[in-house]
């Protein structure tokens, strides 16, 4: 009876130990991932997707997933090139697209593109107006992502979006800024009255050159005048007599 243990014993370790040594060698890898294979410390081949045999002890890998990322830029403090302070944070997306590169090149690659997007951020934000951060999102977002891509771009990595989030200001710089763009209304109001007023003398000289021009026509002005106080319920009516017909007047 205690031979028979010790032969069962004597057979379940082993096969134990083959259980233990397949689970560690068969992996199975997702449609959006990759395994990066090493042997004896050397990079041998990039597999996957779908079943992975690695030799224990001799290989390792390292699984990498290829699906677009997305990460918030913490807030960062920027002085833009106005001297305004200003709180800016992004939102930036990337992915994998060489799981050879973003293993070997660079150590912690999600960690090193984070700190990468917020030096970035701070440096080309730095060289804007405050105007610019404002109205020109479209413009910065562009060269931010630009630079990110092409640093990125030794590790294997696609920066596919950069969208700037929030432009915080003090609230000292808030007013001024209100106050700014109603001056800015007011000046256009201005403007626009001049010009109405510019137009309308013009108008009324170009008709005062015609009316001189020709008295056939001031005398239908005289018509239509009276035409319109006629047909006003008025208890004064006032008849308004040509200038030559009242010197006529006045020299008999």
């Amino acid at each position: 009876m205690a031979f028979d243990i010790l032969n069962w014993t004597g057979l379940i370790v082993p096969l134990l130990l083959l259980l233990a040594l397949l689970a560690y060698s068969i992996r199975i890898l997702r449609e959006y991932e990759r395994g990066v294979v090493f042997l004896l410390g050397r990079l041998w081949r990039v597999k996957g997707p779908g079943l992975v045999i690695i030799v224990p002890i001799i290989q390792q890998m390292v699984r990498i997933d290829l699906r677009t990322r997305v990460f918030d830029v913490p807030p960062q403090d920027v002085i833009s090139r106005d001297n305004v302070s200003v709180r800016v944070n992004a939102v930036v997306y990337y992915r994998v697209l060489d799981p050879e590169k973003a293993v070997i090149q660079v150590e912690h690659f999600n960690e090193a593109t984070s700190q990468l997007a917020q030096t970035t951020l701070r440096s080309v934000l730095g060289q804007h107006d405050l105007d610019q951060m404002l109205a020109e999102r479209e413009k910065l977002n562009s060269d931010i992502r630009q630079i990110l891509d092409e640093q990125t771009d030794a590790w294997g990595i696609k920066v596919s979006i950069v969208e700037l989030k929030h432009v915080d200001l003090n609230e000292n710089m808030v007013r001024a800024i209100a106050r700014q763009a109603e001056a800015e209304r007011n000046r256009r109001a201005r403007v626009i009255d001049a010009e109405g007023e510019f137009q309308a003398a013009e108008k009324l000289a170009q008709a005062g050159q015609i009316l001189a021009a020709q008295p056939e026509a001031m005398q239908l002005r005289y018509f239509t005048a009276l035409q319109n106080i006629a047909g006003e319920r008025a208890s004064t009516i006032v008849f308004p007599l040509p200038m030559k017909l009242m010197e006529k007047l006045s020299g008999s």
